[in-house]
């Protein structure tokens, strides 16, 4: 796989089913216009495959419970305001003209349709007059962003990476009458009706999920947001208007919330106390919520705090039969597991796997006897798979294109640190009989991992002429929560360890060489490449640190997440900050250093760069900052596909002077 590869990974959205009808929006990256195109397609349970919707960013299809309906999202790149963001449509199940029926400007969330069909809820972030392309009564203009009024903040939580300031935009939930919306006297250009604003901008709701015809559950901040908190609760908020009544008092962060056909509510969450919540598994909970009144009820865990970790990012639980589906990670997998609907904390053994073995699961869907799931494999960016009758079959195959570039496998590694502690992670490997320079790759985090997905980066480095490791060392995420939490308070001991162990692991391959090796990383990958390159310097012939924690003291007040997150990880001594700093052991590095950023970074903000960068080159160290304009700390995931395609061809050109493949 090269650089310009990337206009070939094909990842499927979260399916939509409801009997035979099954949709999906499927994303690609477009170079050339720098965007990524999404279009809905319709699966048939046979592997027919047709374009469904005739958009270019349509996304997020839901299915309505009487199967007449498909709501999603489209954005308009031809339009401007509003309509250029991404706004609900509706269109008949069978196809037809969309139907726009939300105008907000600043975009709409995905929807989510009433039980009895007729409505939609969403959530919509609502800008102060004056702000974001809103008119101010006052002047009666629309202000650019420099010209915009300053804002007051008195509170930590004021803004948040790859979105922006929170507190003059609060996410507010909407109900759309869909039935006025499709109404056959209604003009076809007609704006849309103005929706049912249900919550004030008091607090920033999520996750809706309809409790029955008359009311809507959200997520929001504890408390209705009266102050910092990291916890975060389930409300109920009548359709008809009313205040929002606590109906769920969480013990962590809900981060995915759903109901059921028969009204029980399931949703993952972790467990903390204060402010502490990094490195805690979620897990799939459950609550009993009354139609009626009455106080905030305590959930249930269902699976065990230790050894299930469920992921969020696969999407929220889904019931089906006598259980509940949720993805959990497993030692580099996203799996499917099955969780009956009376555990009690439940370990993962008890769990049935249903898909996701070697493989990322990074959605799914169910309805009556059939699941349908979205897997990526080492050889794919994702596909539909449809499990029915305890047989999973492939209905896609997307990746096609990407695997005639050249696809190269994972190879597993497993050992032991220093401390006899087991090391767990993957080499990929060239093709041809080396010696081949090796790149070690640290993940981010750290409370993340490596998994069997299709990973572009490795991928790409591996076809030009790189041996690439990917470590999973303590700290990461799927190994049990005690594996995750060994780090806090010692960044820089057993991780770095377990990483090297790893490079040692697969330097015992007799086509690697182990005389040009290079440390690479992002974001805590990041700081371990800066800490590795001071502390074990002699390993490495150059370094590339992307958007990483350089100084812990300027991150706790700069950092989106740095008021808790390095009180978390290092605490509050400024001494003891200053030693877990890479910047602090600058003068210790002495091997060829790049120092990569975004602009508009705000998870570890450009100052951590640009310190950096001064420190190394004070002390005559061969480095150079490279900064991409415009992006935030997802470049490498999410960002311009332009922006992509240029760090990767940085990438090679620095280690094509440094480790001559």
């Amino acid at each position: 796989m090269r650089p310009a590869d990337i206009e070939h990974i094909a990842v499927p959205s979260t399916p939509a089913l409801r009997g035979e009808l099954l949709l999906t929006g499927l994303s690609t990256p477009d170079p050339v216009r720098d965007s990524y195109r999404s279009s809905l397609r319709r699966v048939g349970f046979d592997g027919s495959d047709t374009l469904w919707s005739r958009g270019e960013a349509d996304t997020a299809p839901a299915i309505s419970p009487d199967g007449r309906w498909v709501a999603f999202l489209r954005a308009s790149r031809e339009d401007t305001g509003a309509t250029a963001r991404a706004q609900v449509h509706v269109m008949p199940a069978g196809g037809g003209e969309a139907v726009r029926v939300t105008e907000f400007l600043l975009g709409s969330g995905e929807p989510v349709w009433s039980p009895d069909s007729t409505r939609i809820a969403v959530t919509a972030r609502i800008p102060e007059p004056g702000r974001y392309g809103s008119t101010d009564p006052r002047w009666d203009t629309e202000p650019g962003a420099a010209a915009e009024a300053p804002r007051r903040i008195t509170r930590f939580d004021y803004r948040v990476d790859d979105v922006g300031f929170l507190r003059d935009r609060p996410a507010r939930l909407h109900v759309v009458d869909v039935a006025a919306a499709l109404a056959p006297e209604r003009p076809a250009r007609a704006r849309p009706a103005e929706p049912i604003t249900l919550t004030d901008g008091l607090a920033s709701v999520e996750h809706p999920a309809w409790l029955d015809d008359e009311t809507v559950l959200v997520v929001a901040p504890r408390d209705w947001d009266v102050a910092e908190s990291l916890h975060s609760d389930i409300y109920a908020i009548p359709v008809a208007g009313g205040s929002p009544r606590e109906v769920v008092r969480s013990a962590g962060q809900v981060v995915r919330l759903a109901v059921d056909q028969a009204g029980n509510v399931w949703f993952l969450c972790n467990a903390f106390d204060g402010f502490a919540p990094v490195a805690r598994n979620h897990g799939l909970w459950t609550a009993d919520v009354p139609p009626g009144g009455g106080g905030p009820v305590v959930p249930r865990r269902l699976t065990d705090p230790e050894s299930v970790a469920c992921a969020p990012e696969a999407g929220p639980p889904v019931r089906f039969g006598d259980g509940v589906l949720v993805g959990v990670n497993n030692r580099g997998a996203v799996e499917l597991r099955h969780v009956p609907a009376d555990a009690e904390t439940a370990p993962l053994g008890e769990l049935a796997l249903l898909a996701g073995d070697r493989g990322l699961v990074r959605s799914f869907a169910a309805d009556v006897t059939t699941i349908v799931a979205v897997i990526s494999t080492p050889h794919s960016a994702g596909e539909l798979v449809l499990l029915r009758d305890g047989t999973a079959t492939e209905l896609t195959d997307w990746s096609k294109p990407l695997r005639g570039k050249g696809i190269l496998p994972p190879e597993e590694l497993s050992g032991q640190a220093g401390d006899g502690y087991p090391v767990h992670g993957w080499l990929v490997r060239p093709e041809g009989p080396g010696p081949h320079p090796v790149l070690l790759v640290v993940h981010g985090g750290p409370f993340a991992a490596y998994n069997w997905g299709l990973f572009d980066e490795a991928q790409v480095y591996a076809a030009a002429g790189y041996a690439v490791v990917l470590p999973n060392p303590r700290g990461s995420c799927g190994y049990g929560e005690k594996h995750a939490r060994a780090i806090i308070g010692r960044l820089g001991t057993d991780d770095a360890a377990d990483v090297l162990a790893l490079l040692d692991l697969a330097l015992e391959q007799s086509d690697l060489d182990g005389d040009r090796v290079g440390v690479m990383g992002g974001s805590y990958g990041g700081f371990m490449t800066g800490w590795l390159a001071a502390h074990h310097g002699q390993r490495f012939r150059a370094a590339w640190s992307e958007r990483a924690v350089n100084a812990w003291d300027s991150f706790a007040g700069s950092s989106d997440i740095g008021w808790y997150f390095a009180e978390n990880y290092v605490g509050t001594d400024p001494e003891e900050q200053r030693a877990r700093s890479p910047l602090t052991h600058a003068d210790r590095i002495g091997i060829p250093f790049a120092v990569v950023h975004s602009e508009q970074d705000w998870r570890c903000p450009l100052e951590q760069a640009q310190r950096m960068f001064v420190a190394l080159r004070s002390h005559g160290v061969e480095t150079e900052l490279l900064l991409f304009s415009g992006e935030g700390h997802e470049l490498t995931r999410s960002g311009s596909p332009r922006h992509r395609l240029q760090r990767f061809e940085a990438v090679l050109h620095w280690w094509a002077r440094h480790l001559r493949p």
